[in-house]
């Protein structure tokens, strides 16, 4: 009697954009380290901006155990959309430039590592969120975050560097607006700098705008920043890049499951890093446990 298990169905769903720059070919990774004794292998490519949720449930719904999005945080995050509801998890191959989820969850950003650790996979549930009904893994935010995001989402540059610049451009003729954030039964109301939720610890790169948050605690981390000087201003980055910002004076922190806020303008707002428009009302979400993925022990800030 044959007792061999036979492979499990996993399905690469790689952005053709990600990472243009790098002469890794990710199919010849997956052939050299993926276990194709634990895994039998699809890949996919996305054909344009928006494809990667379809193939994410279509992959599920075919049988899938496991989704793994290559690319950076808009890719991961497609793919992530795509798995809510499902019973597949979502594996991570990051390969974009500030890969938040992917350094909150402690994936390697080596391919090679990251790819052995789908050959022996941990499985977790961990929570999302939503704004406005766009779902977000790592954080969102209206504000000053939101206005980087329109404009990045318009740069042909990526990497650090070139959203350093468009940051230090862009805070010089930047206006805080006026708005009211309901929170855990108080309502809050000032010009705000920047109300960033966090799912997960960071934005990516490393910059961490909620250095406590647990991504499979139940709750989100809100966020606060009133309107910033140039001085104000360094000493946050400097916070973001060495998770001071916990115990800066300039950020106000909130922990809750719901959030509202109300803009007395419209404003940017982005979620996951992604541009998602304008709005002058906001309702935030959490969902607790809504998706599965394979991340290390563990899968916590």
């Amino acid at each position: 009697m044959n007792s061999t298990i036979a492979p499990e169905k996993v399905c690469f769903i790689l952005n053709p954009k990600s990472g243009v720059k790098s002469s890794v070919s990710v199919p010849d990774l997956i052939a050299a380290h993926l276990d194709h004794s634990r895994w039998a292998p699809e890949i996919i490519y996305t054909q344009y901006a928006g494809h990667a949720p379809q193939l994410a449930r279509e992959a599920a719904a075919a049988g899938a155990r496991l989704v793994v999005a290559v690319g950076g945080d808009g890719t991961v995050n497609e793919v992530a959309r795509g798995l809510l509801g499902t019973s597949a998890a979502l594996g991570i191959l990051p390969k974009g430039s500030g890969n938040g989820l992917a350094r909150h969850l402690g994936i390697p950003l080596a391919l090679p590592q990251a790819l052995a650790l789908l050959n022996n996979p941990v499985f977790h549930r961990i929570d999302s969120c939503a704004i406005n009904g766009h779902p977000f893994f790592c954080t969102a935010g209206i504000g000053f975050d939101g206005l980087v995001s329109s404009v990045f989402a318009k740069s042909t540059k990526r990497g650090l560097s070139s959203y350093v610049q468009l940051v230090v451009r862009e805070f010089r003729t930047f206006q805080s607006e006026a708005a009211t954030v309901s929170i855990n039964g108080k309502s809050l109301s000032s010009d705000f700098f920047v109300v960033a939720f966090a799912n997960a610890s960071q934005y990516g790169n490393n910059a961490y705008i909620a250095p406590m948050a647990n991504i499979q605690d139940g709750l989100m981390d809100v966020c606060l920043i009133r309107h910033v000087g140039i001085a104000e201003a360094i000493q946050l980055g400097y916070g973001l890049m060495t998770k001071q910002i916990a115990h800066s004076s300039l950020a106000e922190f909130h922990t809750c499951a719901t959030v509202r806020v109300q803009s007395e303008k419209p404003q940017y707002y982005h979620a996951d890093g992604e541009f998602m428009g304008q709005a002058q009302e906001f309702e935030v979400q959490l969902f607790p446990e809504s998706i599965e993925v394979v991340a290390p022990l563990p899968a916590k800030s």
